[in-house]
């Protein structure tokens, strides 16, 4: 049963209706002002979640799970700190539930979020009547009024810290041995634990993938042809729109694939890395919704296409994803990041053979929980052991010896779980995926691509009717948010915390959330040493370290003739930002610029300008307005290929300037005669007239002195010309090692202010 939303005043409540066992929650969320105080309301009924089903890893200082809230504690999202709630929950003895979450009236976002105990309220007091008029048995009493909580609230940062923390229960917490009976999930694991093995089930998994189909097959009925007549107004409007249904051998509607020019545009820009995530359960039903998405250049999720997935078998899979490419004008990605199943993972190597599959490592988090629920209760300390030995290797030889050291201490060898998992490193594990482009800012810290897009819109009591309202709305919602971001990137000027010419390059070519993260890199290199440890020819290895942690240190290799550097960290392969190590060897070479190849366009200002697929550039170019934004940003994308290939030596820039100046005088002759100068087989009509002019002067008897006396006048241009260029270079060198000398003096001069500074504080202390 679903509400429509109500408008009161300042405030927005929205009610949904789930039943759960034998309880009935209600979700109550708030729109407020951002700046007012949280309005009291009764929030007895609220969406239960499971405390033991979610195990994406806390985003929290030290990146330990094994602590106990406080106030002030930081993460990187709302669903790592739902998931560190969950976490101690379940290790303290108790399941907790979204109490109420506070929503920006600006953009409708949510702002704070409640995660309470189990316990917490009590039940609303009512007459309970079957529909034969006879009162119902009681149900048992689950609410006690507990007032344990845990409140987070998102920072201007993006990060989510704790603001309230209660920790206190009025009422019997589970024992360890009994902790796992709390809210089991799952049919098979179900099914697994009353029989003892899959085994003693009678039927495999394949054949509840396949019972569930044809479930949900009779259960929608018409429900599917709300959706399918949705697809086809869209289509209606916009012939670019495109959407595909596929059929099964009983001609019954299988899956549905849809994706609008908005999203086909998006992929152009920011396709290299996707997230196909089939964790959504959108409706009743229990129909997996599983958008493709990926990351823009202000590190937001981007939508790049979706389907809902009625048959979840290879072949459907197979099926989804060759549409997708389709649509996709036939490119596929660098990266794709899915769940950790099997079926998905063939249907993948099939369709996208070179594309790099990664399972998501949040879902195996997930995962854990539940088939290794009898370890987590017996040891604390296994979970946030699993976390430091993923998250924190350096090295593939590192994780392979705390791997098989953590499976020897918790006595673990012969679990089969673990070792598929082991078996698919791989594919999971982050040390193996470093280079490889995802597009993530951090190793350690959940994707923003991961989070779900359609956050706040879409849960498990969706109807498909009410689902197109708030797809809709998901992505206005989207779109405010980049176009919010655009404008402070434009309008705001970054505070600059270094003199370094690199820091006042870089604020005005990355977008305004790159720009701080790149920031904190240069900051960091202050804190860094580097030492030459190699040198062969053009390349010298440094040995990178933080001031007082030589243990930990970095390697890299760096080319001074092209400017190129690698780190064994592997940050720029990952996310396409250069690591504070290599930096650091900027720095100490006094490479005072960033090369224009360590900045990707894709996190730049103008990652949407330039040449875009052929394919998008048809379907927009009806209107004329439309057409002259595609002609203007192909212009500027050519000319900004001119300018970052023009500046690296002295002869390409004349080549460079020689070819401009004579586009200069073609657009010019073409502008004078009204835009009508014809252009046929790649040359311009001026260039024919001109090839006329010089076929009727060869039979001028004159035509051989003039054409002498021409050459000659080359010779001289280019003996002027080359004399210019040698003048030119060593002025260069000259300006070059008078920069270094000047440099030079800067770092002793800085050294000398240092010891005297030392010295002054020796003094103060003496």
């Amino acid at each position: 049963m679903e509400f429509e939303p109500l408008s009161l005043s300042s405030e927005v409540i929205e009610f949904d209706m789930i039943g759960l066992g034998d309880d009935v929650a209600i979700d109550m969320e708030h729109s407020v002002e951002d700046d007012e105080d949280l309005v009291n309301v009764d929030n007895s009924h609220a969406t239960a979640i499971t405390g033991l089903a979610d195990g994406v890893g806390p985003q929290i200082a030290g990146g330990d799970t094994n602590l106990e809230p406080c106030h002030g504690m930081e993460f990187e999202s709302e669903e790592a700190a739902k998931a560190f709630y969950n976490s101690y929950a379940r290790r303290v003895g108790f399941s907790t539930r979204v109490s109420m979450s506070r929503r920006s009236r600006r953009d409708g976002s949510i702002i704070q979020r409640s995660f309470v105990c189990a316990k917490e309220g009590f039940r609303v007091e009512k007459e309970r009547h079957s529909v034969d008029g006879r009162v119902k048995r009681p149900r048992a009493e689950t609410r006690v009024g507990c007032k344990a909580m845990l409140i987070v609230k998102i920072q201007d940062s993006g990060r989510w810290v704790v603001t309230s923390f209660v920790k206190e229960h009025n009422h019997e917490l589970v024992p360890p041995d009994k902790v796992h009976c709390l809210r089991p999930s799952g049919i098979m694991s179900a099914l697994i634990r009353e029989y003892g093995a899959i085994s003693n089930i009678g039927f495999t998994e394949r054949d509840c993938r396949n019972y569930m189909r044809s479930s949900r097959q009779r259960t929608l009925g018409g429900d599917t042809q709300i959706l399918v007549d949705y697809l086809k107004s869209k289509q209606a409007e916009n012939p670019s729109f495109f959407f595909a249904v596929q059929g099964d051998d009983d001609h019954c509607m299988n899956n549905i694939f849809w994706v609008d020019p908005k999203a086909r545009a998006n992929y152009s820009y920011f396709g290299d890395t996707v997230t196909f995530d089939t964790t959504y359960r959108s409706n009743r039903y229990r129909l997996p919704f599983a958008p493709f998405t990926g990351i823009n250049h202000h590190g937001q999720p981007v939508l790049f296409g979706c389907a809902l997935l009625i048959n979840e078998s290879e072949e459907s899979f197979v099926w989804l994803f060759k549409t997708w490419l389709e649509a996709m004008s036939g490119r596929p990605p660098v990266s794709i990041t899915t769940d950790h199943d099997r079926v998905i993972r063939a249907a993948i190597n099939h369709v996208f053979p070179g594309t790099r599959h990664r399972f998501c490592k949040w879902h195996i988090f997930k995962e854990c929980q539940e088939k290794l629920s009898h370890v987590l209760s017996e040891h604390h300390n296994f979970e946030a052991d699993l976390h430091k030995c993923v998250n924190l290797a350096e090295s593939i030889e590192e994780f392979e010896s705390c791997w098989f050291s953590l499976i020897d201490r918790y006595n673990l060898q012969e679990h089969e779980w673990l070792q598929a998992i082991y078996g698919d490193r791989r594919q999971w594990v982050p040390v193996y995926l470093r280079d490889t482009f995802f597009a993530e800012m951090s190793i350690t810290q959940r994707s923003d691509s991961i989070n779900s897009y359609f956050d706040g819109y879409i849960n498990a009591s969706t109807t498909l009717q009410l689902f197109v309202t708030q797809y809709e709305k998901a992505l206005e919602s989207r779109h405010e948010k980049e176009v919010k971001a655009d404008y402070d990137t434009i309008n705001t000027t970054p505070v600059l915390k270094t003199p370094s010419p690199m820091e006042k390059q870089t604020a005005g070519v990355y977008t305004r959330r790159l720009f701080i993260k790149f920031q904190e890199e240069l900051v960091e290199t202050l804190t860094f040493l580097a030492n030459k440890v190699d040198e062969e020819e053009l390349i010298t290895v440094y040995r990178v370290a933080r001031y007082g942690e030589i243990h930990k240190a970095y390697f890299v290799r760096f080319n001074s003739f092209e400017m190129k550097a690698t780190c064994s960290c592997q940050m720029f392969e990952f996310s396409g930002l250069v690591c504070r190590h290599i930096l650091t060897v900027f720095r100490v070479t006094n490479l005072l610029t960033l090369p224009s190849h360590y900045i990707l366009k894709r996190w730049s200002r103008i990652a949407k300008s330039g040449v875009i697929l052929e394919e998008r550039s048809t379907s927009l170019s009806h209107g004329a307005q439309e057409s002259l934004t595609i002609r203007y940003n192909n212009l500027r994308h050519e000319a900004c290929k001119y300018v970052d290939e023009g500046v690296t030596s002295l002869e390409v820039y004349d080549v460079a300037m020689s070819a401009l100046q004579e586009a200069v005088n073609k657009v010019a002759l073409a502008t004078k005669n009204g835009g009508k100068q014809v252009i046929l087989n790649g040359v311009c009509e001026e260039d024919l007239h001109q090839s006329n002019e010089a076929t009727t002067s060869c039979s001028d008897p004159s035509f051989g002195s003039q054409q002498s006396s021409h050459k000659d006048d080359q010779d001289r241009t280019i003996e002027k010309l080359t004399r210019q260029l040698d003048r030119a270079r060593r002025k260069c060198e000259f300006y070059r090692s008078n920069l270094l000398s000047i440099l030079k003096d800067i770092e002793e001069q800085k050294l000398q202010l240092s010891v005297k500074v030392q010295n002054i504080k020796l003094e103060m202390k003496d």
